[in-house]
């Protein structure tokens, strides 16, 4: 399936565009390494940045901010030269989005001692000479490249990371708008824990195959078992979502079942896909891209509303054919349909 969905895209951009387009294979990158890398699982591969996981680095840091809280970080190369409104202006993004403020080290090309390469910022104290050198090391700084921090709840921490990268990248110009970035993200979870009820329950598609089949639901903890689901991206816009379909009522009644769904609830609000698996379903897949996305991406725009024939406003309305419109009596009658006004 994705083999077939690369080739169509590929071959479909390279004939609407003059611009480079990403080879085939497309890479294939797991959830989990997106939204750590990227902090989004639409991520725009344009964007050279990466998100780095500081965690483990500041345990033994006695910094109260970053005490017992995921901690990531994003080297921005050259930063450090610009001016101080670019600092001002990441800071007030930082806020508006919700962070409490966003800490940075950069690295200096003339130090204070003379030496070029040192760090500076007030995070800085609060490092030993060999913590600083490992930060060096590992994250390969170098002259004037600024490395920024975010530090938040691990329910939050990626999603304002992956913001906040994707405002360096436009506010450094670091973006190549003139060609295509394609990806798959694969290996979704296939449950999640409701942050308000700790229930487990489904994070994407119920109705797909579970990686591993009956035997992954009855053995595997549910928070590890992930899903045949998949998107394909392109600039950070996801054309498509797509998934290998279960087909085994054994499996959905296990799988629904690991939800809170009983049997009862399964016959009653999904009978029709379970009493056709019963008859024999065979094992499919699909995706479909959408058409609209495909061609804004073409044609340059940042908006969908921009391409799409007959857009539709914030309140999902139509407003050149008037639609949605008063339906009469008498075709509410023909539908059996009864308002409650």
């Amino acid at each position: 399936m994705l083999e077939t969905a690369e080739t169509v895209m590929y071959d479909t951009f390279r004939a609407f565009t003059g611009k480079p387009v990403s080879p085939v294979p497309f890479s294939r990158i797991p959830y989990a390494e997106a939204m750590l890398k990227y902090g989004t699982d639409k991520p725009d591969l344009r964007n050279p940045l990466v998100i780095e996981d500081l965690t483990d680095f500041f345990t033994d840091v006695d910094f109260a901010p970053f005490k017992n809280i995921p901690v990531r970080g994003i080297v921005a190369p050259g930063a450090a030269l610009q001016s101080r409104s670019f600092f001002e202006k990441m800071l007030a993004f930082a806020v508006e989005i919700g962070m409490k403020g966003l800490g940075y080290i950069s690295v200096s090309a003339d130090g204070a001692s003379g030496k070029t390469g040192e760090l500076k910022g007030p995070i800085v104290k609060f490092l030993s000479e060999d913590k600083q050198a490992a930060l060096r090391k590992n994250l390969s700084l170098k002259e004037n490249d600024t490395l920024f921090f975010i530090a938040d709840a691990p329910n939050a921490v990626d999603n304002l990371a992956g913001q906040i990268r994707s405002e360096l990248g436009k506010q450094l110009n670091l973006v190549d708008r003139d060609r295509y970035e394609f990806c798959f993200i694969v290996d979704y979870p296939m449950y999640g824990r409701n942050e308000e009820t700790g229930l487990v329950e489904f994070t994407h598609n119920p109705f797909s195959m579970p990686q591993g089949g009956l035997e992954a639901l009855e053995t595997k903890d549910p928070l590890e078992i992930l899903a045949h689901q998949y998107d394909i991206v392109c600039n950070g816009c996801e054309l498509s979502s797509g998934a290998v379909r279960n087909h085994k009522p054994e499996v959905m009644i296990k799988a629904f079942e690991i939800a809170g769904y009983t049997q009862a609830d399964i016959e009653s609000k999904f009978s029709s896909l379970y009493n056709a698996f019963h008859y024999g379903a065979p094992p499919h897949a699909g995706m479909a891209p959408g058409i609209d996305r495909i061609v804004m991406l073409l044609a340059g725009e940042e908006n969908i509303r921009e391409v799409v024939a007959f857009p539709m406003n914030s309140n999902a309305q139509d407003l050149l054919m008037g639609a949605p419109s008063e339906v009469t009596e008498q075709q509410l009658r023909e539908t059996h349909i009864r308002l409650r006004r």
